[in-house]
């Protein structure tokens, strides 16, 4: 996502922010939800799906088994349903983490901008410098997400392995699992480095090399969609390895946790180097429109809640 502009470009309140951050995430979320479910099924799937010989039927009865789980011989309307699994956990997340990433790669950026801008600048040059002190301050943001991490455990547990959860509500299992909620938060960080790295550098560099922009706040719809499609292209392929690794790391049973090691020496042995790309395809097909979305939602809404926020009309 192209990052929103802080500083001396900010016009928007804090709080004004923060509102319309929220409500884009929610929005998204009701919206692309189900196909992230079905991105992290495939992810969790360790068996292979499509075999040779397989007829056409054959086929979409083994995709609807892992997709849809114990709807696969439902209707349309109780298979659609049954992709939000967790939903609760998965908005809790989701707008946390846009209002984290919207509000925090900003103030990151400004920070290295104020107090370390030489050191950009004399390293890559001024333009090449900017580009990546953005993706630096997403890169940093990206790896203080690990905050977040409980709720998108549950929520992929939800997505994944409801049977983990075994009629307990959520504050059973904080009381429970306590510390366990944050297995796998080093394999987090380590997506999210480079992950968000590239989410915002990518943006930074289509702004800066191919608009030839100054400020970046000033972008035009189109520039902002190339922007985003950009970057998240970017963010997602660099981060899909160590995704696949951290989403089978948080859907196994809470009382049966498996090292990240393990799973990586498994996933080789098993599936080859062609499993850490599992689930890649369903998320480049959204990328785009998820990320325009949810980011001209963003700078639609905030003016607006700016506005109502100071009593203006």
């Amino acid at each position: 996502m192209s990052p929103i502009a802080s500083g001396k470009n900010k016009s928007e309140s804090l709080s004004a922010r923060i509102a319309g951050s929220a409500s884009s995430g929610i929005l998204e979320l009701i919206i692309f939800h189900p196909v992230d479910t079905v991105a992290k099924r495939l992810m969790s799937n360790q068996a292979k799906i499509l075999l040779p010989g397989m007829t056409f039927g054959e086929k979409k009865a083994a995709l609807d088994l892992v997709i849809f789980k114990d709807a696969a011989q439902k209707s349309f309307l109780k298979k659609y349903a049954s992709l939000f699994p967790g939903l609760g956990f998965a908005a809790g997340y989701k707008v946390a983490q846009r209002v984290y990433k919207f509000g925090g790669q900003p103030f990151v950026k400004d920070y290295l901008n104020t107090n370390h801008q030489a050191t950009f600048t004399n390293a890559f040059g001024e333009k090449t410098g900017k580009t990546v002190m953005h993706a630096t301050a997403g890169s940093l943001v990206g790896i203080g997400e690990i905050a977040l991490l409980p709720l998108d455990v549950l929520k992929i547990k939800r997505q994944t392995n409801p049977e983990a959860f075994r009629g307990r509500g959520f504050l059973k299992i904080v009381q429970d699992e306590g510390m366990g909620l944050y297995r796998g938060a080093g394999w987090t960080a380590a997506r999210n480095a480079p992950g968000s790295f590239a989410l915002f550098g990518a943006s930074a560099f289509v702004k800066e090399y191919m608009f030839h922009l100054e400020d970046y706040s000033k972008a035009t719809f189109f520039q902002n969609f190339c922007a985003s499609i950009a970057g998240a292209v970017a963010s997602i392929t660099v981060a899909a390895p160590l995704d696949v690794v951290k989403t089978r790391i948080q859907n196994r049973n809470f009382d049966n946790p498996e090292s990240g090691v393990n799973i990586v020496k498994d996933l080789i042995k098993k599936e080859g180097f062609a499993g850490f790309f599992k689930g890649l395809t369903p998320k480049i097909l959204v990328v785009g429109p998820k990320l325009i979305f949810s980011f001209t939602i963003a700078q639609q809404l905030i003016p607006v809640f700016d506005r109502a926020f100071n009593g203006s009309k």
